[in-house]
């Protein structure tokens, strides 16, 4: 897609959101979704990103590691990273989705992609105990690899009814907005070592 050449130092950013439904837009209108929405906040900012959305509703952290190499083209210079409510929703082993995303961190870090790796919270529904582990997966991931990381993707929204889709998962519009805005210190973070990539 981007030839793998290395990107001018003044060309837009090129970025990858590699997610699920949350990232994908279910049930929400065109240009609605997570990462088009990012696109136009950074360009209010006057930051210029060649976006791909890599979402795709149901994708677990083993689906989304599955088609990893062909999701993040040659040339990418940042991942949001954004997996791991699917595992939640069907209970799956911890210790799978902690390898799942290990693996595909081990990834990007070894093509040099600079990743923002979005952390999820099971539903309390699935027991103390079983939340307890899978909530544990990701500050400690993040804690043993060099990566921007923002805790909860769906902080401000969760539990919010107005700010969700009936279904009481997937974020409304405005919920996009709001996550958006919550998570945008973090994407200047990424923002800025991909620049600081660039120049050296």
């Amino acid at each position: 897609m981007w030839s793998g050449l290395a990107a001018a130092a003044d060309g837009p950013l090129r970025m990858v959101v590699l997610g699920d439904s949350l990232s994908a837009g279910y049930g929400l209108p065109a240009g609605a979704a997570f990462p088009e929405r990012l696109v136009l906040a950074l360009k209010d900012k006057g930051i210029e990103v060649a976006m791909t959305n890599a979402g795709v509703s149901g994708d677990t952290a083993s689906g989304g590691l599955g088609r990893l190499d062909w999701s993040v083209p040659d040339g990418t210079e940042a991942v949001i990273l954004e997996l791991g409510a699917n595992d939640a929703l069907r209970g799956l082993e911890p210790a799978l989705t902690k390898q799942a995303l290990e693996t595909a961190l081990n990834k990007l870090e070894q093509r040099h992609i600079v990743v923002l790796f979005s952390g999820m919270l099971a539903p309390r529904n699935m027991g103390a105990e079983y939340a307890k582990s899978f909530d544990a997966i990701f500050p400690a991931l993040a804690a043993s690899h060099t990566v921007v990381f923002y805790p909860f993707f769906l902080d401000g929204i969760a539990g919010d009814a107005k700010l969700n889709q009936a279904d009481g998962l997937h974020p409304t519009a405005a919920g996009v907005d709001v996550i958006v805005q919550r998570i945008m210190p973090k994407v200047d973070e990424l923002i800025a070592k991909v620049r600081a990539a660039r120049g050296s």
